[in-house]
């Protein structure tokens, strides 16, 4: 059962989280059947993660990981089989496509394959101009002082 939630009430008071909004709108429309390779999404650290897919049968000629700006594509695809009679095929050996969405600023680091995982470890790394910096307050005493001056009372309106 899905639930579509309204966020047109947030796009007036809103300015630039368009994105955000898409990728609310498509988390909700993710199906059950979408659900070969199982993956695990680990947290190693405060600006680190790990991608996890569980990929048996497949070699490292048959796998391809792709990112672009946002979005993290991992593929792969069997070479032709052979002409072999399977009396039971209980390995999954279908062509797959999963996409991750990213936020921004984070990047593929590495990719390994190692006893039927394809491991992606990813980190966000945010640039010099974007981070917070502290500005220095220094005291300049060279500052004249401000002159007091007197208001004369012999003055009438006219």
């Amino acid at each position: 059962m899905r639930t579509a939630f309204d966020f047109s009430p947030l796009f007036r008071s809103t300015v630039g989280f368009d994105r955000v909004f898409d990728l609310l709108d498509n988390a909700s429309r993710v199906s059950t059947f979408d659900n070969w390779p199982p993956y695990d999404i680990l947290k190693t650290g405060d600006d680190q993660y790990r991608v996890t897919l569980a990929v048996a049968g497949f070699g490292e000629n048959e796998l391809n990981v792709t990112q672009e700006r946002n979005l993290l594509l991992v593929s792969g695809e069997k070479a032709a089989a052979e002409d072999s009679q399977y009396l039971h095929r209980g390995i999954a050996g279908r062509s797959f496509q999963r996409r991750f969405e990213l936020a921004d600023h984070v990047r593929v680091v590495g990719a390994n394959l190692s006893n039927g995982l394809l491991t992606i470890d990813l980190k966000r790394e945010i640039p010099e101009a974007m981070k917070p910096r502290r500005i220095d307050i220094k005291a300049d005493l060279s500052l004249p002082k401000a002159e007091k001056t007197q208001i004369e009372s012999g003055i009438k309106a006219a």
